[in-house]
């Protein structure tokens, strides 16, 4: 239901949508969906992080990087590093931290 969820959320989003898939005291793993032109604006991942995408594509963007990330491919972001993601299709992504 959650990836649904995401999917209906973002007819009339104007900012990527973002939902726990799993979660407990040591991980968590959220699917963000995004349209073709939504950016996840500047922020830090406080712990480990990797981002796969399971559909669509992103780009990954920090002072040092500029990734682009086709479906199933996987980026480990550093930790307290300040980055952004930007949808260059509509894309549909999980966010595994821990």
């Amino acid at each position: 239901m959650t990836i649904n969820e995401i999917r209906s959320q973002l007819q009339n989003a104007t900012n990527p949508v973002a939902k726990a898939l799993h979660k407990n005291d040591h991980f968590k793993v959220l699917v963000m969906g995004f349209k073709k032109g939504m950016v996840l604006k500047e922020h830090q991942a406080h712990v480990p992080t990797k981002i796969t995408v399971l559909e669509g594509k992103v780009a990954y963007n920090d002072v040092d990087t500029n990734t682009i990330l086709n479906q199933y491919d996987e980026f480990e972001i550093p930790v307290n590093k300040k980055h952004s993601v930007s949808a260059l299709e509509d894309s549909l992504c999980l966010l595994t931290q821990g």
